[in-house]
């Protein structure tokens, strides 16, 4: 059993020494409060709903650009997106027409127009050491 569990730790720690890395400089954060919630997925089922990323990060929005380096995430296709939780109250607040109110963006930049982005138009393919600057939309 004992060397069962070594082998596993040792396969765990070679594909994650093994990941590259994903580095996500968010730009435009405006206001030096609240965090940065960040959401990435790896499907188009149940893009941008509660609960459906496959990993979450938060940081603070205490400089007007921030940088996250990723290091867990293997290579393969996702799509991320990002809001800033300005009053710290853990929901992305929206106006009565669903829009935004906090400030948000989406990998590839993407700027919605009547709707919230697809995955198909957020989705990026990641398979070395990349670096994605996303800026922050009002």
């Amino acid at each position: 059993m004992i060397i069962f569990v070594l082998y596993v730790s040792i396969l765990i720690n070679f594909f994650s020494i093994n990941n590259p890395e994903l580095t996500i400089e968010i730009q435009n954060i405006e206001v030096s409060e609240g965090e940065i919630i960040i959401g990435v997925f790896n499907t188009g089922t149940r893009f941008l709903r509660e609960g459906a990323a496959i990993k979450n990060y938060t940081i603070a929005a205490d400089e007007t650009t921030k940088t996250l380096v990723i290091k867990d995430l293997p290579k393969g296709v996702y799509a991320i997106s990002m809001y800033h939780d300005e009053n710290s109250d853990g929901i992305c607040n929206r106006n009565f027409i669903g829009i935004p109110k906090e400030p948000y963006g989406f990998s590839n930049n993407i700027k919605p127009k009547f709707s919230a982005p697809s995955y198909e138009d957020c989705k990026f393919s990641f398979q070395k050491d990349s670096v994605l600057k996303i800026k922050l939309r009002n």
